[in-house]
């Protein structure tokens, strides 16, 4: 017995660590790439488009931390239901539901906090604009920091609570997207 939980014990810990090396590897390269597209994307861009990215940045941040947590949240027996009645995403969502951890990494860590970095560095773009635009001769880095992190972490608040309210038709939506992107439902 002792011998079976021991090897359950270092299969668990071989699974962590190699979640662990998928996270590292993936957010790097995403973080590079993004941000690379994005300072190269931006820097091209007028005032007003460089400002709309910024705000969408902010948007998909936010909307990937409500699910997040919608994810860790949801009522796997009402997608069970619907998954009986052969409704399109439920079986989608139950998979995710059941890999809630690596989801909510996923979503909330992975992609939000890329979003969150990014939102930074465009930030500062933004503002080199805006000083340029109308030859402001003093820093509002500052401002457009605290305004850029005000709106996250705000929206991230607002988040929360509506992920946790409509937790599972928030996971039921993924998962008609998911299903349909990949293909995993008929």
């Amino acid at each position: 017995m002792a011998k079976k939980e021991k090897n359950k014990k270092d299969k668990k810990e071989n699974s962590d660590l190699k979640w662990f090396v998928i996270v590292v590897i993936t957010t790097f390269i995403l973080s590079i790439v993004f941000s690379y597209i994005s300072t190269n994307a931006i820097s091209c861009l007028e005032l007003f488009p460089a400002i709309l990215i910024l705000i969408v940045t902010i948007f998909v941040g936010i909307i990937f931390d409500i699910i997040g947590v919608a994810v860790t949240v949801a009522n796997e027996e009402e997608l069970h239901a619907k998954a009986s009645k052969k409704i399109q995403g439920a079986k989608t969502s139950i998979k995710l539901i059941r890999n809630s951890s690596k989801v909510s990494n996923i979503c909330a860590d992975v992609i939000g906090d890329i979003c969150g970095v990014l939102s930074g560095s465009i930030s500062a773009l933004v503002t080199l604009k805006i000083t340029e635009k109308f030859g402001l001769t003093f820093d509002i880095q500052f401002i457009i920091s605290a305004i850029v992190a005000s709106l996250t972490v705000g929206g991230k608040a607002l988040g929360k609570g509506i992920a946790k309210r409509n937790s599972t038709k928030i996971v039921h939506m993924v998962g008609m997207v998911v299903g349909k992107s990949t293909f995993q439902e008929k």
